[in-house]
């Protein structure tokens, strides 16, 4: 049996490393790049300035408070919204390419909880529920394959066909599959 099943474990690391960046940017990566333009101000440096929507969408519960007044929300907010915001366009990018792949690849699993918790606790989304036999539960279910997908690549990294392999290819911390044999 080892001997049919041998070429699908020597494959398995290109195939699903590949694969697991390869859905990412099919799936999540416009979703959340569309997700960061909603957060971007006016003019060039848009980012530097949210909108209005940004704090309310991350900040939900103080904006209210505040009467959606931004000017009443401080510094440590608008860090947190910038940080966010920078970290929906570049964190994704740096998956679907494959640089820095677990490093991004964490980042994005700690985005997709806070991302969740904000959701469920700021913005009163129904978490929906695991071994309920209803599949689409926007937190629950959906979020779980995001976060499996992702630790895959924090576990296996980009893969033999990625920047960090291109980039990385003889470091001492670089995954065997991607080094030259």
């Amino acid at each position: 049996m080892n001997a049919l099943t041998a070429p699908l474990d020597r494959a398995a690391p290109a195939v699903l490393t590949t694969l697991a960046r390869l859905i990412f940017a099919a799936v999540l990566l416009l979703y959340f790049w569309q997700a960061g333009t909603t957060k971007l101000g006016d003019g060039l440096f848009g980012i530097f300035q949210p909108s209005l929507g940004a704090y309310a969408q991350i900040f939900p519960r103080q904006m209210e408070a505040v009467g959606f007044d931004v000017s009443q929300m401080g510094l440590w907010q608008w860090a947190v919204v910038v940080a966010g915001t920078i970290a929906e366009f570049v964190l994704p990018l740096l998956v679907v390419i494959g640089l820095l792949t677990r490093l991004a690849a964490l980042g994005m699993i700690g985005f997709v909880v806070v991302q969740s918790l904000t959701d469920i606790y700021g913005h009163n989304v129904d978490p929906g529920a695991w071994f309920d036999r209803i599949s689409d539960g926007v937190i629950m279910d959906q979020r779980a394959f995001w976060v499996f997908m992702l630790l895959y690549l924090v576990m296996r990294g980009g893969g033999p066909l990625s920047l960090d392999a291109l980039l990385f290819r003889n470091a001492p911390w670089a995954h065997p599959a991607s080094r030259p044999q």
